[in-house]
């Protein structure tokens, strides 16, 4: 509320308005009609500085005053009231991390009218609490309190420059995370994804006027980690110990992914300024070039200073590491709690092996030795050995029924059974098993598997871990693989609708941005609730436009309770007026 002074017959009126939006527009109501300023004159000594104070002494009070809403009322056409205030939360992280900073520096050097910050902020709350498509994140931003003045032309060409500054804006809140939490540099948890694009055709690769390979096509056919014959794009995630994600890389589906682990070291050693750091990753990444480089041989075979904690295949192992895990000689037995706090019996030993591996020459053949000291870890569980048995079976049903049915299969639908049978072959151009073929269970494979049931290894250059402290480390992985989830998920990453590389390497620095700020958010509430709980929460904190200034909010549960508590700020009321959501609104300081 306000005093208006308004022009009635050449005289100065006095009145109290209430300023209220409807549909984004302004609009005024007159509360009370006060006098004639020549007439109040005659009893106030100032009578605008007096209303005025009297106007500030009612606003204070405002939240206490009873709100008549007439019960016929009907809604206007078209009428959307809703608005969500849960994204109030990430926007606190998100300016605790000062990203708008960051977007309003580069914005400087930039020739644009319309706001970098305003479209990324907006397309980081929709995919934190809402996913969807660019253009439906556009469509519904007035779901939210901000004002977004932008088009959708102008979301989609902002989609290049996020692309551009996504390796600095990685950097930018790696600094960050390390001024408001502190990061342990010296882990690294790194894993690789994909995404689908449901698109029949591969992006060509480009080739000079010699026939050079200029750019490799983006989104191409690989092994889908949903056995999907789309093509894909990965993305490879590095995560610090605490679960944080610390930086990304993306890469064509076409691309192994065990050469994507050393370009995002490197950077992240590089821009970071990080000394040295553990990889610790799954066993897909454990190959010899990937072990020389973190083991601590460099490209001139000097020693370095990095380190690696990898999972190791113990079926793909040579004949000495396989022979040593089938001997009984060394292994002792430990109780421990597993992750779901159940007390699993471990048969567990240890080594320290010299271990020949193979590096390329200039020429790009492996004809260089070079000899590693790791520690060998292998383990054998009961409970996993089942757990192997019953996936097996599984399996082999359906390589039985393939055997019996070939016409029903394809290469993409016998994926996992094939690898059982015979004498299996597909036909290029429309991957149909021919007709006339003998196949058969290969029984040799299945027996020589389940020597190894329940058999698990880890392996690592950091020798002077004790054996516990290695697999508790290890362990860390699986945070890695729930970030993928959630991003996938919750996040509803996939499938990828945009075309050009640029804006799907934006959109997938959309996703971890909204990763890093759940991250975050998760730590200050000290893990106590899960992802999709706080999500929940969030989503559902929204409110109803009743009348004038007032909103009406009809939910609450205890994770708000603890919002509260981590940011200073009241998410009680029922009833809030425009102005104390502004304030719960406003940039965290």
């Amino acid at each position: 509320m306000f005093l208006k002074k308004s022009v009635s017959n050449g005289r100065v009126f006095l009145s109290f308005v209430q300023g209220y939006r409807i549909n984004g527009k302004v609009k005024h109501k007159t509360i009370e009609k006060i006098g004639y300023l020549d007439e109040l004159e005659k009893v106030y000594d100032d009578p605008i500085a007096y209303f005025k104070s009297v106007a500030e002494e009612r606003n204070q009070s405002a939240p206490a005053e009873t709100i008549k809403i007439a019960v016929n009322q009907r809604l206007t056409d078209n009428t959307s009231s809703r608005k969500n205030l849960g994204y109030a939360i990430p926007k606190r992280i998100y300016s605790l991390l000062a990203i708008h900073t960051f977007l309003q520096n580069k914005q400087k050097h930039l020739s644009i009218e319309y706001n970098l910050n305003s479209i990324f902020s907006l397309l980081i709350y929709n995919r934190f609490l809402f996913p969807s498509s660019k253009k439906k994140a556009f469509d519904n931003r007035d779901f939210f309190f901000e004002s977004y003045d932008f088009s959708i032309d102008d979301l989609y060409r902002s989609l290049d420059y996020f692309a551009r500054y996504s390796e600095p804006l990685q950097k930018y809140l790696h600094e960050k995370v390390c001024e408001i939490i502190g990061r342990d540099g010296k882990l690294g948890y790194y894993d690789v994804t994909n995404y689908y694009f449901e698109i029949p055709y591969n992006d060509e690769d480009k080739y000079d006027d010699n026939g050079v390979l200029v750019k490799k096509g983006f989104r191409k056919k690989g092994p889908s980690k949903e056995h999907r014959p789309d093509p894909i794009v990965q993305m490879g995630l590095l995560m610090d110990s605490n679960g944080i994600p610390m930086a990304f890389n993306t890469f064509s589906g076409g691309e192994s992914e065990k050469t994507s682990l050393l370009p995002i070291i490197r950077r992240v050693k590089r821009d970071y300024g990080m000394e040295r750091i553990i990889t610790v990753a799954d066993r897909g990444l454990n190959t010899s070039d990937n072990t020389a480089f973190l083991a601590g041989i460099n490209d001139d075979h000097s020693q370095a200073h990095d380190g690696y904690i990898y999972g190791q295949s113990v079926l793909s192992a040579d004949k000495e590491f396989k022979a040593w895990v089938l001997n009984p000689e060394g292994y002792i037995q430990t109780k421990e709690i597993d992750t779901e706090g159940e007390e699993v019996l471990f048969t567990h030993k240890s080594r320290v092996y010299a271990k020949t591996i193979q590096l390329k020459n200039q020429q790009g053949k492996r004809t260089l030795r070079m000899t590693i000291y790791q520690k060998q870890m292998v383990y054998h569980s009961k409970k996993y050995a089942e757990k192997q048995k019953k996936e097996r079976e599984l399996v082999l049903a359906k390589a039985k029924d393939l055997i019996a049915h070939p016409g029903k299969y394809t290469r993409a639908t016998s994926m996992g059974a094939a690898g059982y049978i015979k004498n299996i072959k597909f036909v290029k151009e429309t991957g149909e098993i021919p007709d006339g073929i003998n196949l058969s269970l290969n029984l040799e494979k299945i027996t020589e598997e389940e020597k190894y049931d329940g058999y698990y290894s880890i392996v690592t250059s950091e020798k002077k871990l004790s054996d516990r402290e290695i697999r508790d480390i290890y362990k860390g992985l699986w945070e890695i693989e729930e970030s993928f989830k959630i991003i996938k998920s919750e996040f509803r990453a996939r499938p990828v609708y945009l075309r050009t590389e640029n804006h799907i390497k934006a959109h997938f620095l959309i996703c971890f941005v909204a990763l890093l700020i759940l991250r975050v958010l998760e730590y200050k509430l000290d893990k106590k609730h899960s992802v999709k709980q706080i999500r929940e929460s969030l989503i559902r904190y929204s409110c109803s436009h009743l009348d004038q200034n007032y909103y009406l909010f009809d939910y609450r549960n205890e994770i708000l309770q603890s919002l509260e508590g981590v940011f200073d700020i009241d998410l009680g009321n029922k009833i809030m007026t425009t102005s104390q959501i502004k304030k719960i609104l406003q940039y965290y300081k």
